[in-house]
């Protein structure tokens, strides 16, 4: 009897056993279901870099919804290189809608659950409701809006996100710029950077200014931008473009991991100006030998003025800001997109420049309001919170009585590849499913600064 016991004891067992296998199998199974990746109409080549790599995350099947075009076969070439690269080769497959009903066939198949959009910034805001309506998370490339009436539309897509339990997220590759992640470190430190003065509109407690190149080189070949990209209606002004990564540093380093209400931000000043273009420019960096029509508009003795350039001065919180963008046609030799910054402190100020004296990479460089006693506190500095998140970071006394932060290269990976390391961070939000509580006010701030600054600058 007992052997019977133990024998019907030790099926159960088993049975239990197998039981308990296969729902953990399953939940296995649930657990590590991949993301799956669909590009809605790639008009920039920020759409590709972000498929540079491959993700562990990510399903290898890709999914391209779009109207014909040169744009969109850019996009294909330009995954086709990455995937027939000689030096760790990405193996994504490419399944392909090329349509002019490419936002209603993508809506409708929802073939993945992560929509990427990186092209017109006047449709941009539309696909996103589009797609947060359809349940799905958007990953964007900025802006996410160029004027009044796309703001508020934004307003609403976050709502419908919050319900539908998706997530929006801008691509806000500059936070993972070593220079800047290094100025944010030091601002963190009372010891060496005291904290952020107030400053004024002469003399704001932080500055970032951004000098950019219509004609560039981007993974190794000359860059041909669509001609819509000259057309401030499509593209935006500068002045809500390329800030945008301005104002989210603004925010990033001054307040980091603190909510940011619109109710915090006045707008004192604001202006905008044209870079012209001559026609021989413009075939240049577009491929095509005249202004089209739709550029009429901008057009000033034959040639073609873009409001490209946009400055500002704010409050934020109670500190003053200044951002500024400007674009010219193309970089000296040698040179390329620039960055320039300054971070002012009670105990010293944080400075990054990218000029000739630094070969035109960005170097972070800390100027004492006191030199006694200085020098000792950056040493224990370095030796401390540096050297755990930058190790063999080095310093440099020069003449003018700076101190130079030497970061050693193998964090200065270039900005072609922040964009994965943005992606890797998203994936962790789509993980978990959820932005941190500081990310989507903070995006809404950011956008009714650049849309402030746009309104401001235009009754001008």
């Amino acid at each position: 009897m007992k052997n019977k016991i133990t024998v019907l004891f030790a099926i159960i067992l088993l049975v239990s056993c197998g039981e308990k296998k296969s729902v953990d199998s399953k939940m296995n199974e649930e657990k590590v279901e991949k993301v799956k990746l669909m590009t809605l109409d790639p008009g920039h080549f920020h759409a590709a870099l972000v498929h540079k790599e491959m993700y562990p995350q990510v399903d290898s099947t890709i999914y391209v919804f779009a109207p014909e075009g040169p744009e969109v076969r850019d996009f294909l070439k330009k995954i086709n290189s990455y995937n027939n690269r000689e030096e760790e080769p990405t193996d994504w497959m490419v399944k392909e809608n090329i349509t002019d009903d490419y936002l209603s066939n993508m809506i409708a198949d929802k073939p993945g659950n992560v929509m990427i959009v990186a092209g017109k910034n006047s449709k941009k805001i539309d696909y996103i409701l589009a797609a947060v309506k359809a349940g799905l998370n958007v990953y964007a490339d900025k802006p996410l809006v160029i004027n009044v009436e796309g703001f508020e539309k934004l307003k609403e897509a976050f709502k419908l996100a919050e319900e539908n339990n998706v997530l929006i997220y801008d691509i806000m590759t500059e936070r993972f710029e070593s220079t800047t992640m290094m100025q944010k470190l030091f601002s963190t430190m009372p010891n060496v950077f005291g904290e952020l003065i107030e400053g004024t509109p002469e003399d704001p407690a932080i500055v970032k200014e951004s000098v950019h190149h219509f004609f560039k080189y981007v993974s190794g070949q000359a860059l041909v931008r669509p001609s819509w990209f000259f057309d401030i209606d499509e593209e935006g002004e500068g002045i809500v473009d390329v800030t945008t990564h301005l104002v989210d540093l603004v925010q990033w380093e001054a307040y980091p991991n603190q909510i940011i209400n619109t109710g915090d931000i006045q707008m004192v000043s604001a202006r905008r100006w044209p870079t012209i273009l001559t026609n021989e420019e413009f075939e240049k960096v577009t491929g095509l030998s005249e202004f089209p029509s739709y550029l009429d508009k901008d057009l000033v003795d034959g040639k073609l003025n873009v409001y490209s350039n946009g400055e500002m001065t704010y409050k934020i919180k109670n500190k003053y800001a200044k951002v500024s963008v400007i674009w010219n046609y193309q970089a000296p030799e040698g040179t390329g997109d620039t960055h320039f910054s300054i971070m002012r402190g009670t105990k010293c100020d944080l400075i990054i420049k990218q000029g000739p004296g630094e070969n035109y990479k960005p170097t972070l460089y800390l100027r004492p309001k006191n030199k006694e006693g200085f020098e000792e506190l950056l040493n224990t500095a370095i030796d401390g919170e540096v050297q755990t998140q930058f190790i063999g970071t080095t310093t440099e006394l020069m003449k003018d009585g700076t101190w130079r932060i030497n970061i050693p290269d193998e964090f200065k990976i270039g900005h072609e590849a922040h964009f994965g390391q943005v992606t890797t961070n998203y994936l962790k939000y789509l993980e978990i499913g959820q932005l941190p509580d500081w990310e989507v006010p903070n995006m809404i701030a950011k956008y009714y600064t650049t849309i402030e600054a746009y309104k401001l600058a235009r009754e001008k």
